[in-house]
């Protein structure tokens, strides 16, 4: 299976480093859950599943040129990247310029248009208040400013014990 393929492109892609690996397994166990239970169409939960696999691609170009993987440099340096590492899979063209814009904008919040952009904010952000260790004044605001999704809201209150 393609997707199958991709864990196996990425996991060799981060190199050794055990950290961004389990982080985009996360996330896209998330998101895959997540778009089950929103009931997504196929097409759609096969391009979500696939950008939550791909999501953070630019991470070691951005510790290497900048020192930090802070979002905006992570969706700035993705579309080269994702562009390289996609070609081998020939994916449809629709589906991998949509995979190509969930990167480039994971860290955008707002005019979120689809629930698969929706979702991969959920369920990256699920991963990260884990990782980052959040404050729960911090995932309670995420929660009313981001978060849109049944599921996702669902998974979050109960995660984090919050209501």
């Amino acid at each position: 299976m393609q997707k199958a393929k991709i864990v196996n492109k990425m996991i060799d892609f981060y190199n050794g480093n055990r950290s961004d690996v389990r982080h985009f397994l996360k996330v896209y166990a998330y998101a895959k859950t997540i778009g089950e239970l929103e009931g997504l169409d196929a097409k759609t939960q096969d391009t979500l599943e696939i950008a939550a696999i791909v999501h953070d691609i630019a991470c070691p170009v951005c510790r290497e040129k900048y020192g930090n993987t802070h979002g905006k440099h992570q969706e700035e340096e993705s579309e080269d990247i994702l562009r390289i590492f996609l070609s081998e899979f020939c994916l449809p063209e629709e589906m991998e310029e949509r995979i190509i814009y969930l990167v480039t904008h994971h860290h955008t919040y707002i005019n979120v248009e689809g629930k698969d952009y929706q979702i991969l904010l959920e369920a990256d952000y699920l991963v990260n208040a884990d990782e980052s260790e959040y404050s729960e004044d911090s995932i309670r605001s995420f929660r009313e400013k981001v978060f849109r999704t049944k599921s996702g809201i669902h998974m979050l209150e109960s995660i984090y014990q919050i209501r």
